[in-house]
């Protein structure tokens, strides 16, 4: 009895890390508790860029938005954001909406709840600092969600995505992105894409690649006159 009670714990406490984190994100996201995963108004594209500032891909991303007269929705890496101060202070100024990436980019898995609370903290400092306002959107990196995600990011709403395309692969990029862009409906997708390609397991060029296939589609979408908001555009 006492080895069967033993091995009982042992078990219980290696499931802890499970239900921590993978457990926690998959019941999270079934129960759907202040996440968003399509615009309410049912109306328009989202465009949501994950990961930067970028120094070069970021400006050609901001430039090409500005051409097709689009504002997107970036969740950016706090540090980045100290990093690269003048793009993010544009992205406000062209009227972007700028949300919580993390200050690093790390796994809320791997984050004990003190953890978490200063990446999300520390990149709404950073954001605010620049701007003058406190962003209101959250996105974990991945998705990832963790047991004390909610309590810990409140007041902000979590952004997750309706459709996702692996863009930070070139190989993704090169063979079912535009495909894929082109099938979004304009019912209130959020489109999940990403400006940077410098975090572990994603091509340093992909957003070169995610940038050539974009533009392709802004120039056939602007024909069909489709609508492009930012998330949280109520109307």
């Amino acid at each position: 009895m006492k080895k069967r009670a033993v091995f009982i714990v042992a078990a219980g406490l290696a499931l802890l890390p499970f239900a921590y984190g993978m457990g926690a994100t998959a019941v999270i996201r079934t129960i759907g508790h202040r996440i968003t995963k399509k615009m309410p108004s049912g109306k328009g594209i989202a465009l949501t860029f994950d990961d930067g500032p970028h120094p070069v891909y970021t400006v050609q991303l901001l430039d090409l938005l500005k051409k097709h007269k689009i504002q997107a929705t970036f969740f950016v890496v706090g540090e980045k954001v100290r990093a690269y101060p003048a793009i993010v202070k544009r992205m406000h100024d062209e009227g972007h909406r700028i949300g919580i990436h993390h200050y690093e980019h790390t796994s809320s898995w791997l984050l004990t709840p003190s953890q978490l609370r200063t990446q999300i903290e520390e990149t709404d400092h950073a954001i605010k600092e620049l701007t003058g306002e406190s962003p209101t959107l959250y996105r974990p990196p991945w998705g990832f969600l963790n047991a004390t995600s909610l309590h810990m990011s409140k007041p902000y709403e979590i952004v997750l995505w309706s459709h996702m395309f692996k863009d930070w692969k070139v190989a993704h990029c090169e063979t079912g992105l535009l495909d894929g862009l082109h099938k979004v409906p304009s019912d209130g997708s959020i489109v999940l894409l990403h400006d940077d390609g410098t975090n572990p397991g994603a091509d340093s060029t992909a957003p070169a690649h995610m940038l050539n296939k974009l533009s392709m589609y802004l120039e056939e979408t602007t024909l069909k006159e489709t609508e492009f908001k930012t998330v949280g555009t109520s109307v």
